[in-house]
């Protein structure tokens, strides 16, 4: 009793101790990265990085930090961010040290315990992987990648044409269509059929057959949360997962998503084993080059995410740029309607990849739309290797500690204005144009070309879809503005568009679509 009684009576030292022990660990770690400047708070707690990811809008709070704090800004007592394309290009060089932070990457995964290509921490791992999936990306081994994008961007316009088309007549009411969701139907059927060789269906059926777009925005919603108060150790220790997870048992959501998945790979698995044959698909590229069926459906279901909402989200923003400025509007227009005029696609046919990679303002076209709204604004962080490492970034020695996580503010990245002019929040394609640069300028743009290719990544890091989003993005875009035109329903409120931990959840794309004649046009 009298042992109580004296603990009782130190209640205070005791506190007074262990505020004191916690200041001082706080302080250490606030001195390890005192250097770089942040928003007030970011040196002793993780308050405003939560608050910034949890807003749904941190593209816009991480670019607003480096506008005001420099190139790299501290968000966190162990967290920077940056928009230096020079550190950027270091931190993930192909023999770069730096590692992935498992914060972040960690929380990516399909399965508990199981990882796909974005989520590997392990650098030989994740080489080693990366290797064997190249192939079936770059299109070597998929000969059918560009008929069947063809054949989904056909299926896009025969749905505008069959249920959408509203009259020039203004005496008869408009139907409205919301291009956000057509448009993610086509690059979910794109992306299935490449991915498990057969296409979801939603285009055929304009509607969500599968409940993908339902459990994608429950799922990345629940994502924000997980990721931003740091519970991905919590969720993913397999009994809470098994508890609180998604299980393929669900009859919706992602459970239910994951059920179709594996059925989908399987079914494709066993006719590939049943019957020899070689096929040209992701499927059967991955197979042949090694990967186990539980890594195929990893890599599989994370292509739906990342192969579907990043590549519509980049569709959505050029169709809404495009479509609010007029002059730009004509102009691309003006320039498809020579290259049917000329040859170059024919009536009943799609464009080609090789032509649309010709076209100079459809090229600038798609460039400025990435720039001015980057279709991913993940922070993907990387770890300073061990004994620390010095750069000069702005022109100045920078050394970063062992252990630290730098983050990627791709937003401030696109908008820096040392690169892309004082206009950089501008949508004006003619940047890219090289023949208004003088001679001098030439290595500038090419600087500018580099830095928003970093939008997709870079070295050992870059995205292994690249190709496929620039071919969908091609067409489609060359497409919709040759055989419609468009206008915005909603002016004020052109769409709903939040920020999921760097994915973009957006809704409500309402446009007035009207059939063009072509043939009349051109004369």
């Amino acid at each position: 009793m009298t042992a109580l009684l004296d603990f009782y009576s130190a209640r205070l030292l005791v506190t007074f101790v262990s505020l004191v022990l916690l200041f001082i660990l706080r302080y250490r770690t606030y001195r390890r990265l005192s250097q770089f400047r942040g928003p007030l708070s970011t040196g002793w707690l993780e308050l405003w990085h939560i608050r910034a990811i949890l807003s749904m809008r941190s593209h816009e709070w991480y670019r607003e930090a480096t506008d005001k704090y420099g190139s790299v800004t501290r968000v966190g007592p162990n967290d920077l961010i940056t928009n230096s394309p020079d550190l950027l290009a270091h931190m993930s060089a192909v023999r770069s040290p730096y590692t992935r932070a498992a914060w972040y990457n960690r929380a990516t995964r399909v399965e508990p315990g199981k990882d796909h290509l974005f989520s590997l921490l392990d650098e030989d791992t994740h080489t080693k992987r990366r290797q064997k999936m190249a192939t079936a990306y770059s299109g070597k081994e998929n000969t059918s990648l560009e008929p069947s994008i063809d054949l989904r961007v056909q299926q896009l316009i025969q749905l505008i044409r069959s249920k959408y088309l509203s009259s020039s007549n203004s005496k008869t009411p408009s139907k409205p269509m919301d291009l956000a969701r057509k448009i993610q139907y086509f690059t979910l059927d794109v992306i299935s059929y490449i991915g498990f060789g057969q296409a979801f269906g939603d285009l055929e059926a304009d509607d969500d057959v599968h409940e993908y777009i339902a459990a994608s925005e429950a799922g990345l919603n629940l994502m924000v949360y997980v990721c931003g108060l740091g519970l991905t150790p919590l969720i993913q220790w397999p009994p809470i997962a098994r508890l609180l997870g998604p299980s393929e048992k669900d009859k919706s959501g992602h459970g239910k998503m994951m059920r179709t998945a594996r059925r989908l790979i399987n079914d494709r698995i066993d006719k590939l084993e049943t019957s020899k044959e070689k096929g040209n698909d992701m499927t059967a590229s991955f197979l042949h080059r090694g990967l186990t069926k539980d890594e195929i459906f990893t890599e599989a279901y994370l292509q739906i995410l990342a192969g579907s909402d990043t590549t519509a989200t980049a569709i959505r923003c050029l169709m809404l740029h495009i479509v609010s400025n007029p002059r730009v509007y004509n102009m691309l227009q003006a320039e498809i309607d020579n290259a049917f005029n000329d040859g170059l696609v024919q009536a009943d046919g799609i464009i080609s990849e090789a032509v649309a990679s010709t076209l100079p303002y459809l090229q600038a076209v798609i460039r400025e739309g990435l720039r001015i709204h980057p279709p991913i604004t993940d922070v993907v962080p990387k770890v300073v290797p061990k004994g620390g490492d010095s750069l000069i970034v702005d022109g100045v020695l920078t050394h970063f500690p062992e252990g630290t996580n730098i983050g990627y503010d791709v937003f401030g990245l696109a908008r820096r204005r040392d690169l892309f002019g004082e206009d950089v929040d501008v949508f004006r394609p003619e940047r890219w144009i090289s023949k208004e640069l003088s001679d001098g300028d030439s290595e500038r743009m090419e600087v500018m070309r580099r830095t928003t290719e970093m939008i997709f990544g870079h070295g050992k890091y870059q995205c292994l879809g690249k190709p496929i989003a620039w071919m969908e993005m091609h067409k489609v875009i060359f497409e919709l503005l040759r055989y419609f035109d468009w206008s915005i329903a909603k002016p004020a409120t052109p769409w709903r568009s939040i920020n999921c931990i760097g994915i973009f959840l957006q809704q409500e794309l309402w446009m007035v679509v009207t059939e063009r004649n072509v043939e009349l046009l051109l004369g």
